[in-house]
């Protein structure tokens, strides 16, 4: 493969992390430097020679430093096809030096964006020849190595010291296609921050960070994660994350962030097997479990509140796959670090997206999350009957849980405590059943339980189905043509229905 030895490099950087030991390795190969603002500043203050931008144009920085690259001498010097003779001939005559190696990196806009800044603060961070000069070197790879991103220089500082500022073209290569990447997120980045009232119906997303998964849903998929899972969570110890752990471990931070009391979770394949809210933990956890200790068996647990030593040991007596909390104490992260192969997370307050999106077919569909939280006001008796002050505390909670539960759903609740769902039912009447066979066989009473339904009822069946459980309080959306016949079961058996007007479908 072809062999290229740098002669001149362009370094131009916000960032200037690890810069001096690039530059001094630069110099001690009598590669000549060029560079401008702030960065010929610290290379000079480091006693290296560098040549102005400046002084190759004949313009200085203009426009309160918004034109400092842009100039013929410098992307003539890039773009320059060093084998072409026409390009040769061109260069001679307007005497343009030959850059092959481009240090760029790009203002920081998503940083910007994050903190807060004023719009205008913003507008400045998009850079202009910053992406020009990375886009020009990516362009002719052929001829140049581009850096554009303090993340390259590992590999930048391995072809000065190991290869003596040589690279073949394969190299330079994969470096263009990282800088392509670069270039492509940072320009989404931009677009997405015009459009985040989404006037423009278009679908744009960039994840530069990817994690290969062991594997898919099944060992035969392959799977991967495009994200900063480490901006939402420390993980304290265990194995790697799965993908299944993954879509797991969102369908418990949606869930628990719909309780502020105290309340601990557990998940099976994304939908609650048991949870309660106590006002201390280690009830919440026993009156978790309770609520189905074999699907809690290899299931994910969270909860909204520190973990301490009494209720670590009672989790400790579990098979689970991953636990999540806002904190641990001392003691009681040394009870469950005892098996090596946990997940441990730590939870940080970091604010999670608000948009969702997934493939579907040979497109994307993309949907605001169900962030809609029903209190009491939003609750309409529609019987003759109302329900209580507790039943409505419970019917709150239920109403929660079901939010969070796959579609065909029905939740049974009693004391703020779940005791049992039907989930993922193509019939509303066979989610009934199963929850109520599911709890009498963990030895729960459905007599004085409440009753969530995540979509209306088109017939009364469910309310008779619940009136022989001895279920007397019962939440759901309401809105179908044949309310009124449900409605009238429940006056003529002392059932209090109430309506919320939201459906939470979830498929």
């Amino acid at each position: 493969m072809e062999t290229r030895k740098i002669k001149t490099a362009l370094i131009s950087v916000y960032y200037k992390d690890q810069l001096e030991e690039i530059v001094r390795m630069l110099d001690s190969l009598k590669i000549s430097i060029i560079s401008t603002g702030g960065t010929k500043d610290f290379i000079e203050k480091i006693g290296i020679r560098v040549t102005a931008v400046e002084s190759l144009t004949g313009y200085p920085s203009i426009l309160g430093g918004r034109v400092k690259t842009l100039h013929p001498k410098v992307f003539g010097g890039i773009l320059a096809r060093q084998t072409l003779d026409s390009d040769k001939r061109d260069m001679e005559q307007y005497s343009i030096q030959p850059i092959d190696l481009v240090v760029v990196d790009l203002y920081p806009f998503e940083e910007t964006v994050v903190s807060g800044a004023s719009m205008n603060e913003i507008i400045e961070k998009i850079d202009i020849g910053g992406i020009s000069l990375i886009r020009a070197a990516a362009k002719n790879f052929s001829d140049v190595v581009v850096i554009s991103s303090k993340d390259q220089y590992p590999v930048l500082l391995e072809i000065l010291h190991d290869r003596q500022g040589s690279t073949d073209i394969e190299m330079r290569r994969r470096l263009a296609l990282e800088s392509f990447n670069v270039t492509s997120h940072y320009d989404t980045a931009i677009f997405n921050y015009f459009n985040r009232d989404r006037t423009k119906q278009v679908f744009k997303k960039s994840m530069i960070l990817a994690k290969p998964l062991r594997y898919g849903e099944n060992p035969h998929q392959r799977g991967t994660f495009y994200g900063e899972f480490n901006q939402i969570f420390e993980q304290v110890q265990g194995k790697e994350i799965s993908y299944n752990n993954l879509l797991d471990i969102e369908a418990a931070v949606y869930l628990i962030d719909e309780f502020s009391d105290t309340t601990f979770a557990i998940l099976k394949h994304n939908n609650a097997c048991g949870i309660a809210s106590r006002p201390v933990l280690y009830d919440a956890w026993k009156d978790a479990l309770a609520g189905d200790p074999v699907s809690a068996y290899g299931g994910i647990l969270i909860t909204n509140t520190r973990v301490d030593k009494d209720t670590a040991d009672e989790v400790d007596k579990l098979f689970f796959e991953v636990i999540i909390a806002p904190a641990f104490d001392d003691d009681a992260l040394k009870v469950l670090e005892k098996k090596k192969n946990r997940i441990i997370l730590i939870r940080k307050n970091k604010a999670l997206p608000v948009v969702q999106f997934r493939s579907l077919l040979n497109g994307v569909i993309e949907q605001d999350r169900d962030t809609k939280q029903e209190s009491r006001e939003d609750m309409k008796p529609v019987t003759l009957k109302v329900p209580t002050d507790e039943e409505y505390n419970d019917l709150i909670f239920a109403n929660k849980v079901v939010k969070h539960s796959k579609s065909n759903t029905i939740v049974l609740a009693r004391s703020r405590q779940l005791i049992a769902s039907g989930v993922g039912q193509t019939s509303r009447v066979d989610a009934l059943k199963q929850a109520i066979v599911k709890a009498g066989n963990f030895g729960f009473e459905t007599a004085g339980a409440v009753m969530a339904s995540d979509a209306f009822f088109p017939f009364p069946d469910c309310v008779e189905i619940a009136n022989e459980a001895g279920i007397k309080v019962v939440i759901q959306p309401g809105g179908s043509i044949r309310d009124k016949d449900s409605i009238e079961f429940c006056d003529k058996n002392g059932i209090a229905m109430v309506f919320t007007g939201i459906r939470h479908f979830k498929h």
